[in-house]
């Protein structure tokens, strides 16, 4: 029965002397049982199998490279039985063999056991410890008094909030409301989201400011008059700080959130690798902006190139929103219709824009004059340079990161 994952219960009888004493209810009181000479009556298997949806959540917690253990009181048989059944693959270990353990051996054989069975309270910490000792973030669920110690011990400790003790509440990080498994993967799933849109949000608004302030000093040490005005800076700050920036901050998940591996825990979020690309994005729109207004200053006036090269920048942040969404893989995949919030504010920044340039009453607020259709595809063609370079940047990372693999492999 344990073999099939069922928890089995005996019931025996014994023959014993009749009560000496009567309890103040009217009840007997009987003696307590003898631990020998017990008479077999009865093997009863008790299912409590995982909830369907269990298996699934293991298998993407597996993927998203987050390793499941189960540590339970049950037999060791029905443990293995229910460990399989989830796709829980591993060692199985009872607590008495824990006892026999040594530090050394458990950190020795802790990544290959997959389920603890028959254990006590004191080896959940055990095997908390023994963990984190690995370089382990540990998440520890538990509903029980005697699971505080270990809730504790935990990096992050999960009580259940339907069968979970006020105790184990208590001692721990985070409350199920539904006591189910499936919730922890899908908290993750929300977490790795999370921290993706902050660093999209973080590039994006670092690059958009990086470029303004190296568009304007390069155009004082080239010689060359400043291409916006304080007015149009403010423009730009107002309307790419707000709406953009924002439906950035709430970007669906990417389809492979749960398919790579959990980022160390230094990481920071400005790393040498995020920095160069808010750089290299901040340089590209200076060059392109300070690039047209350099040409239009050449075959039309003054106003016109001032106005184009304020158009550009402002289509220029457009296009990096765009390419600030991702850090590997195409900068125009699928992935990109995803964000209707997005697309809706990217689409209200240029009617705004157009507003800015091409409306009369706008023009005297903004020192801007109308631009032609033609002018208008210089400055969108320009812009779009950030996503062709952030495009062409990528393409040769990977291009050399399977070239490097390539050659580990054949050495």
């Amino acid at each position: 029965m344990g073999g099939e994952g069922l928890r089995v219960l005996g019931a025996a009888t014994a023959t014993t002397a009749a009560p000496d004493a009567t309890a103040s209810d009217g009840r007997d009181r009987p003696h307590a049982l003898p631990a020998t000479g017990l008479t077999l009556t009865a093997v009863a298997g008790i299912a409590d199998p995982p909830r369907p949806q269990a298996h699934d959540a293991v298998a993407l917690a597996r993927a998203a490279g987050v390793t499941v253990k189960m540590i339970t009181g049950d037999h060791a048989d029905t443990a293995t039985a229910i460990a399989r059944e989830l796709g829980i693959d591993g060692d199985v270990v009872t607590g008495a063999e824990l006892d026999r353990m040594s530090e050394r051996d458990l950190a020795d054989r802790i990544e290959d056991i997959g389920v603890f069975a028959r254990v006590a309270p004191e080896h959940k910490v055990t095997i908390v410890r023994a963990l984190s000792a690995g370089g382990h973030i540990v998440a520890m669920t538990g509903d029980g008094v005697n699971d505080a110690a270990a809730l504790r011990a935990a990096h992050i400790g999960v009580a259940m909030g339907i069968t979970g003790t006020d105790v184990a509440k208590e001692a721990a990080d985070v409350v199920l409301t539904d006591d189910d498994f499936s919730t922890i993967v899908r908290a993750v799933r929300e977490g790795r989201s999370l921290y993706d849109n902050i660093v999209t949000f973080v590039r994006f608004q670092l690059s958009t400011n990086i470029g303004a302030i190296l568009t304007l000093l390069a155009a004082v040490l080239t010689g060359l008059p400043t291409p916006m005005t304080a007015i149009q800076l403010l423009w730009v700050n107002i309307i790419m700080d707000g709406p953009p920036a924002m439906a950035l901050g709430i970007d669906p998940p990417r389809g492979d959130v749960m398919s790579r591996p959990p980022r160390p825990p230094s990481e920071r979020i400005l790393n040498y690798r995020r920095l160069t690309v808010i750089v290299r994005a901040g340089l590209v729109m200076t060059v392109g902006t300070l690039a047209v207004f350099a040409l239009a200053r050449r075959y039309t006036d003054e106003a016109t190139a001032a106005t184009m090269a304020f158009t550009t920048f402002v289509l220029f942040q457009l296009c990096n929103a765009l390419a600030a969404r991702s850090e590997d893989g195409p900068v125009l995949g699928r992935f990109q219709l995803r964000n209707r919030t997005l697309w809706i504010c990217l689409g209200a920044v240029l009617v705004l824009q157009v507003v800015a340039v091409q409306v009369p009453f706008a023009q005297g607020v903004f020192d801007t004059v109308a631009l032609s259709a033609a002018q208008w595809a210089v400055c969108l063609a320009a812009a779009s340079t950030v996503l062709l370079a952030e495009q062409a940047w990528r393409t040769g990372r990977a291009r050399s990161a399977h070239r490097r693999a390539g050659g580990r492999a054949g050495s």
